[in-house]
């Protein structure tokens, strides 16, 4: 850091501090979000989220999309479905996911939209 990243003298706002505490997260929730971007920071997980944010796809189909080994896709949707990213449905002897609700097309979204934004 240098000094123009930081105050040249410490002081705060009182106010301003105050108003910041009281619309802090809980403890609890902070350990969601920050879980949930660690699960994000995977570029084989961001393909596969993209892929499931046009279709609900079975496995072998997602394994298909980023040319990758079935057994790693499966590990890979077990870390996002842990993470209520996604969810699967068995339909004969095949399992198909897709994201877990619109929030997860949301957050995809505007992640999108924020790194595009100039």
């Amino acid at each position: 850091m240098t000094k123009k990243d930081t105050c040249q003298e410490f002081c705060f706002d009182s106010e301003a501090v105050e108003h910041v505490q009281k619309h802090m997260l809980n403890e609890q929730d902070i350990d969601k979000m920050a879980e949930t971007f660690k699960i994000l920071a995977d570029p084989t997980r961001v393909k596969i989220l993209h892929a499931l944010a046009h279709k609900e796809l079975c496995v072998c189909d997602i394994a298909v999309t980023p040319d990758m080994k079935v057994s790693a896709v499966s590990h890979q949707l077990r870390l996002l479905k842990s993470a209520r990213l996604v969810k699967q449905r068995r339909e004969g002897k095949n399992v198909y996911y897709q994201l877990d609700d619109h929030h997860v097309e949301q957050l995809f979204e505007k992640t999108l939209e924020h790194i595009k934004h100039q």
